[in-house]
């Protein structure tokens, strides 16, 4: 900072007072009795006011003419003090008096205190002056406070102070903040104004005077001060700040705020304050030291790491001692004064470790890098010297003398060329090694070398920025400031106090190579920052001047995989050994869209084939014929597919068929004919094509096929002889008649016409027609595996009735299959287990339906049933679909319903031990609380009665569904599932099924005899046979007469009839279920003959005849095999 005195002036009395007018042009100051009026620009005296008779001590410049808005006349107050001071806050809500017994006072506008700021020194350090911060920028209202303590202090608005008090010396008169609140200035007398910092950190001297300084003002916006003192001396200066700062690559520090230093990232734009509290005289940086020069010692600063990103300093070292130096430069482990015309090295210690003396001022220093301890200085002189020095080395080395004194340097990245910049703002570069001045430049200021490129420098001048490349032309644009760094794309300019980074395109130098042919050059440019459009010239013009690197690393920067496939092509080929540059550049041309110049080189290197290909390829077929060889049969071909090709990709498909069958490609015709629909030109075609061209006949039935012309296309077929396919083209189309047909005069198509057919019947639910369609083609396995999917999807959609009929029917099939003596035990194994899952789904579909739907279809005793059924029928293993919770949630339901209270408990304890779905959850617990309220009891009416031995049989049966007594079991109906009155009897050895069947069918009275039952036991079973007795009396039935006894063995003992019984039977009480081999029949003997049951032919399932009947009326056919009632039976 340095103070120029801008003019002077002397009043007859001591100046008081000064104030500037708001715009600055004006000054006004308090001389005695008199205001003297000033021009601010030069001095000028405008005219002396008159009008005062007294001393005047006050003088301020009216900003809106009014005391207060709100008040019609001034309201007067009281002080405990004379008022020697007094400042408005920026707001104008309150006033700070500053006073002599060294107390201060802040009101409100109204006059009213609100703060009383006493201070130490009471009435011995009288309050001079105050003022408050002008700073918009402040959170709180700031008052800087000076008194005759000699003191300077800071307050905030609540009367707190802020820091400590700051001695200065001299008893203070004035005080006033400079540049909207940064500084301030601080008169009295120590016949001198000091500028100080907003703190409080004394910066230095505005301007000495010979008398005490009474008053000093800042001009508004601006960086004057005028001075006031008491012999009448009136001083305005200019305060300079010089700009102090340091540059490393990609770091920059400055000073801020005069005793701050901040570090800036250029590229990251990362910053960090480094706050020093004295003033920052000078500021070096390299690599990860830093150095700070204040008015008493230097700072060495370091990083704390090695990262190029880090931005965290920490102290190194300190050298407490004053410096005075004109340049500071810092090292790894050294510091440089330049003073004048001398250079001194010392280490960070302090200790002077060499020095170096010049002939002339030293006017630039820099750092040009080196070993740690051994870095080398370049240094310019006034008198045109260029020096290079290292910091253990006492020798200076001369690079180069001119005759023009120097104002900057720079060194390229080699360190061969140097740039000078000297007082006549000439650029100049010179050879290092032979001296000589490569080229000059007009109008600069700075120059600084590209440290990623050679060639490359730039300089600024004149507002404007001048790239050079080489000895190529200067690339000129517009920027205000100085050049301090280049960097790759970047360049680092000075504009005023700030630097910034500005990304400049090297697009121009790169041309400029480009234009030289020097494509490498040019490369190197473009990796430091241009275009994409500048990358894919550069890749143009490589690969046109068959630089194919530059051109491929180009490429692969703009991503273009279709040039590069083609440079990795032509470098296949210069590997086979091509050397051919015609060729190579003919290829380029034709990717490049310049299609005659390539063809005119694929001629002059002799190939006029591949012009021709280039040429039909583009369908640009009239310069194609230019190429074509003397009546060749196949290039003409080739043309006319190309024009085919060209014609069906413009959508006119008509003309593409015609152009196909003239050169013979037909299955492209056909192609074009089938995916337009055209089934006329289709038959044409075939019609017109030789039996032996397969491929095209082939091709003319598919699609003749697809378009619904199945008739065309069984002619083509039948044109080629191609059977198997015609077979296959009525089995798609479903025309089976004509399939059968040719089954007929082709038996061995017989697989093929009736396996499709029976698949196809599966599909359309007509079963038993697929059944005899597999039985006709000898796929009996596959009939079973259509049934079993069709079950399987019943059962994983929930369609249980579905799922019991699709079993019956497998069921029926395993019987049909179980004929062959091969396979009889494995499909009667399979029969029993498809009826019995037929018979737990067809149960189970009633309870899914009632747990499900929100109504029932079936009475309370039906469901009670059906769940006992379930329960006492269910494997181990669970079937598929089949919810056990769901059966003991309608048993215990029903159950508690109808009175089965026990039974109804014993359910609710099974369903704790399983896995209860949400929607259950509540109604089951509720239901096992409130079923503890009930009898331990079931009804006895619900209790099933054994029709063989008249045993009642518990509810819940440890043995399953047959007696407990006599282990007969049970006949149950299939729709109401209560136990029917029949028992199942077998017949005597001996006896076949005609025989019974026409012994039951006679009904003869027979004398009335005597009928013995027999027990004959073997080893394997057991036997209860009724035998004719000679002394048989009473006309009581042979064979009820014989059930009652009690059975009292653990195993089941059948009733096995002799003839003589069977002839005792009525036909309507013996029902026959007429198995088909190889299963024997089996006959139920109806115990209560007035109850009529009904067996269905088909499947042989026992109903209540009225149930029966009614749901042959609901349904039109049997409720379990859906046998409609006008079918016959088996």
């Amino acid at each position: 900072m340095r103070a120029v005195l801008t003019w002077r002036d002397k009043a007859e009395h001591c100046i008081n007072d000064i104030a500037f007018k708001p715009d600055g042009t004006q000054l006004i100051l308090a001389a005695g009795s008199r205001l003297l009026v000033y021009d601010t620009s030069d001095g000028t005296l405008l005219q002396p006011l008159k009008g005062h008779k007294d001393t005047v001590y006050c003088v301020a410049y009216a900003k809106d003419g009014l005391w207060s808005p709100e008040q019609k006349s001034v309201s007067k107050h009281k002080s405990s003090s004379k008022i020697i001071c007094c400042s408005w806050t920026n707001d104008g809500q309150y006033l700070a008096l500053g006073m002599f017994n060294g107390i201060i006072s802040i009101r409100n506008k109204n006059g009213e205190e609100k703060v009383k700021i006493e201070r130490p020194g009471g009435s011995l350090s009288p309050i001079w002056s105050i003022c408050w911060n002008p700073s918009r920028e402040e959170r709180n209202d700031i008052l800087a406070v000076a008194d005759w303590g000699q003191k300077v202090s800071f307050y905030q608005l609540s009367g707190k102070q802020i820091g400590k008090d700051r001695a200065l010396n001299f008893d203070p008169c004035c005080i006033s903040y400079f540049t909207k609140g940064e500084y301030i200035l601080l008169g009295g007398s120590d016949k001198q104004v000091s500028l100080f910092t907003k703190d409080g950190v004394r910066l230095g001297t505005v301007g000495e005077q010979n008398s005490w300084v009474w008053t000093c003002q800042a001009k508004p916006d601006s960086n004057y001060v005028v001075v006031g003192c008491q012999d009448g001396t009136i001083s305005f200066y200019q305060l300079i700040f010089s700009t102090v700062h340091g540059l490393y690559k990609d770091r920059y520090a400055y000073r801020d705020s005069m005793t701050d230093v901040i570090v800036q990232h250029l590229i990251t734009e990362q910053k960090v304050r480094i706050k020093c509290k004295e003033l920052v005289k000078k500021i070096a940086i390299y690599r990860n030291r830093l150095a700070i020069q204040l008015p008493e010692k230097i700072l060495i600063y370091e990083l704390y790491s090695e990262d190029l990103s880090d931005m965290h300093y920490r102290v190194k070292e300190k050298i407490i001692k004053k410096f005075e130096c004109n340049l500071l430069v810092v090292c790894a482990n050294h510091i440089i004064l330049c003073q004048e015309k001398r250079l001194q090295c010392l280490s960070f210690s302090g200790v002077k470790e060499r020095e170096w003396q010049m002939e002339s001022l030293i006017r630039y220093i820099k750092v040009i890098g080196g070993p740690p301890g051994r870095e080398g200085l370049l240094v310019g002189l006034k008198n045109g010297q260029i020096l290079k020095i290292f910091v253990d080395n006492l020798f200076a080395i001369v690079l180069l003398k001119q005759a023009t004194a120097v104002r900057c340097l720079d060194m390229s990245a080699s360190r061969k060329k140097l740039a000078v910049v000297d007082e006549n703002d000439t650029c100049l570069v010179y050879d290092i090694d032979t001296k000589e001045l490569l080229f000059q430049e007009p109008n600069a200021n700075s120059v600084a070398w590209n440290t990623q490129c050679e060639d490359m420098l730039c300089f600024s001048g004149g507002g404007y920025l001048n790239i050079k490349a080489s000895t190529f032309p200067v690339h000129r644009q517009k920027l205000q400031g100085f050049v301090v760094g280049y960097n790759g794309s970047k360049i680092f300019c000075l504009h005023v106090f700030s630097i910034s980074a500005v990304e400049v395109p090297q697009s121009a130098p790169m041309y400029q190579y480009l234009d030289r042919k020097l494509f490498k050059e040019a490369y190197q440019i473009a990796c430091l920052g241009v275009t994409d459009t500048d990358w894919r010239e550069l890749a143009m013009e490589a690969l046109e001047g068959l630089d194919f690197e530059t051109a491929k690393k180009a490429f692969i920067r703009v991503q273009d995989l279709r040039y590069l496939e083609l440079i990795s092509s032509i470098e296949e080929r210069k590997k086979r050994g091509e050397t051919n540059n015609d060729l190579f550049l003919a290829d380029v041309f034709s990717y490049q869209g310049k299609f005659h110049e390539a063809a005119k080189l694929y001629k002059r290197s002799g190939h006029e084939n591949l012009a021709l290909e280039m040429y039909t390829d583009l369908c640009m077929f009239e310069y194609a014929k230019d190429f074509l060889g003397s009546g060749d049969p196949k290039e003409t071909k080739m043309l006319i597919t190309k024009q085919a090709d060209w014609a069906r990709n413009i959508k006119e498909p008509k003309a593409a068929v015609e152009m196909y069958i003239s050169a013979g490609e037909h299955v492209k015709a056909i192609e074009i004919c089938g995916d337009h629909g055209w089934v006329d030109m289709l038959i044409d075609i075939a019609r017109k094509l030789d039996k032996a061209e397969r491929e095209p006949l082939l091709l003319c039935a598919t699609y003749l096929k697809k378009l619904d012309s199945p008739g065309y296309a069984a002619e083509t077929y039948l044109k080629m002889g191609d059977l198997k396919s015609l077979v296959q083209l009525h089995v798609e189309t479903q025309r089976w008649d004509e399939a059968f047909a040719l089954g007929e005069k082709h038996p061995e198509f017989k697989d093929d016409i009736y396996m499709p057919y029976a698949q196809w019947l599966a599909e359309n639910d007509r079963f038993e027609e697929a059944q005899k369609a597999f039985h006709k083609a000898g796929r009996q396995r596959e009939a079973v595996q259509v049934l079993e999917q069709l079950t399987n999807n019943a059962v994983a959609e929930s369609r249980f009735n579905d799922a019991a009929y699709y079993y019956w029917m497998l069921s029926m099939q395993c019987l049909d299959i179980a004929q062959d003596p091969a396979q009889k035990d494995t499909m009667l194994g399979k029969f029993y287990h498809f009826q019995r899952l037929a018979e737990l789904y067809h149960g189970y579909h009633a309870i899914h339906r009632h747990t499900e739907d929100p109504f029932s279809v079936h009475r309370p005793e039906t469901l009670f049933n059906i769940s006992r059924f379930l329960l006492h029928s269910l494997p181990k293993d669970t079937p598929s679909g089949i919810s056990k919770v769901k059966i003991l949630f309608t048993l215990a339901k029903q159950s508690k319903a109808l009175g089965a209270y026990r039974l109804a408990r014993h359910a609710y304890d099974k369903l704790r031990g399983l896995y209860i779905p949400a929607r259950f959850q509540k109604s089951i617990e509720l239901g096992t609380l409130t079923i503890r309220a009930k009898p331990f009891h079931d009804s006895e009416e619900l209790v099933p009665l054994c029709y063989r031995c008249s045993t009642n049989n518990p509810l819940l049966n440890n043995l399953g569904n047959v007696c407990i007594n006599c282990r007969q079991p049970f006949i149950f109906s299939a729709s109401s599932y209560d136990v029917l009155h029949l028992v199942e009897f077998y017949l005597e050895e001996g006896i076949t099924d005609e025989e019974a069947i026409s012994l039951i069918d006679l009904e003869v009275l027979r004398p009335k005899r005597d009928d013995r039952q027999l027990e004959i036991a073997n080893n394997s079973s057991q036997i209860l046979r009724l035998v004719e007795t000679k002394d048989s009396i009473g006309d009581e039935d042979p064979f009820t007469a014989k059930l009652s006894f009690e059975q009292g063995g653990s195993e089941f003992v059948p009733v096995v009839v002799s003839r003589l019984v069977l002839r005792s039977m009525s036909r309507r009480d013996v029902l026959i279920k007429r198995w088909p081999p190889p299963l024997r029949w089996q006959y139920f003997r109806s115990l209560l003959p007035d109850a009529s049951i009904t067996m269905c032919p088909s499947c042989f399932q026992m109903f209540h005849s009225e149930d029966y009947e009614l749901l042959v009326l609901q349904h039109g056919c049997c409720p379990y095999c859906r046998r409609c009632k006008d079918d016959p039976g088996p």
